[in-house]
């Protein structure tokens, strides 16, 4: 979920993870599933001209011609705190080209070495021109989510009931994902890394799909329709309302889940602090023993110690019952339709 308390985009689990964390980083550049994909650039005439001008010169002018003084030195802006930031966007490499090239030049023709020179500045032209162009590319972001469109949803995709319920789902997958119980360990992480994503998926397919029906029913304007017409669609409303039904049911089985990890994390952390209640009770008799020297001293001291003994009988046996339940919790299967039937942990 987002801060706004709308759902967040949606990726399908089967894309590679190189490809999702592109559409994540450029969240600005995708396009909602109900909306046409991103077209294909095009390139005109007239930008091809301009590009076949602008090129030469810009390589001209950082790869063989001292331009890159130029622009460090002279041309950058004074209003910016970074002077270099402009031209170290680069990379250093290319930054280190770009000042030493001239300089080599002009210290080959002070030896005679003309031949060597051109070959330099004429590298150098082609590394720019090349750099230039690969610049003017599609960038990669903007490929993948023109290619990838359909395969990653976003909140313009849901109306305001599937919004709800792809938040409710989403709010349990953090609250498992994000449990003391799953980076302890405790859960089957691989159950739960591979599951819950395919799960927040299939759920977020339905309710897309949910909304474009609402929409198209509203673009029917039943009220306008004959008592004979609304019949004839009678089925398709409660094809949409049984299926709405389903999905809320897996909705409802994701926040079961979530709710057991947080009994699971609770269980975990009563452990956690009985865990250190025998040193810490020796702490405090200690500090009473050395601070305080009379009757009732002595009898708080019998008393933390007892209560340290059935703290580590409590340890011992009632808590360490409790999680080995926790790593039993199962994880709601994906299911095509109805609650997503349970898998039990291996372990």
């Amino acid at each position: 979920m987002t801060d706004s308390g709308r759902p967040r985009p949606v990726f399908d689990p089967c894309l590679p993870a190189g490809d999702r964390a592109l559409l994540a980083a450029a969240p600005e550049l995708l396009v909602a599933a109900s909306l046409p994909a991103p077209p294909r650039p095009h390139v005109g005439a007239a930008t091809i001209a301009a590009r076949a001008v602008w090129i030469p010169l810009f390589a001209l002018f950082y790869g063989v011609l001292p331009g890159g003084w130029f622009r460090v030195f002279f041309l950058a802006s004074l209003d910016d705190d970074d002077l270099m930031g402009g031209v170290t966007r680069w990379g250093r490499l290319p930054l280190l080209a770009m000042l030493l090239t001239p300089a080599v030049q002009v210290v080959l023709l002070l030896l005679g070495q003309d031949e060597a020179a051109a070959a330099l500045a004429a590298a150098s032209f082609a590394a720019w021109a090349a750099g230039a162009v690969r610049h003017l590319r599609e960038p990669a972001a903007a490929r993948a989510a023109r290619e990838l469109h359909g395969r990653y949803l976003l909140p313009a995709d849901f109306d305001r009931p599937a919004s709800r319920l792809l938040g409710r789902a989403q709010r349990a997958v953090d609250a498992v994902l994000g449990s003391q119980s799953y980076r302890a360990g405790l859960l089957d992480a691989v159950d739960n890394a591979v599951l819950l994503p395919r799960e927040e998926w299939a759920i977020a397919g339905a309710l897309a799909e949910h909304t474009r029906l609402r929409r198209e029913h509203r673009a029917q304007q039943p009220g306008r329709l004959s008592a004979e017409v609304r019949a004839l669609l009678e089925p398709q409303r409660r094809a949409l309302a049984l299926s709405v039904r389903s999905v809320t049911g897996r909705v409802e089985a994701l926040e079961d889940y979530a709710r057991r990890v947080r009994d699971a994390d609770d269980a975990y952390h009563e452990w956690q602090v009985l865990q250190r209640v025998p040193e810490q009770n020796a702490r405090h008799r200690d500090l009473l023993a050395g601070t305080v020297r009379d009757d009732l001293a002595r009898a708080e001291i019998r008393r933390l110690a007892d209560d340290a003994q059935r703290a580590e009988e409590a340890f011992r046996g009632g808590v360490g019952h409790a999680l080995r339940a926790a790593g039993d919790l199962a994880v709601p299967e994906p299911a095509d339709s109805g609650r997503p039937a349970p898998t039990r942990n291996p372990r």
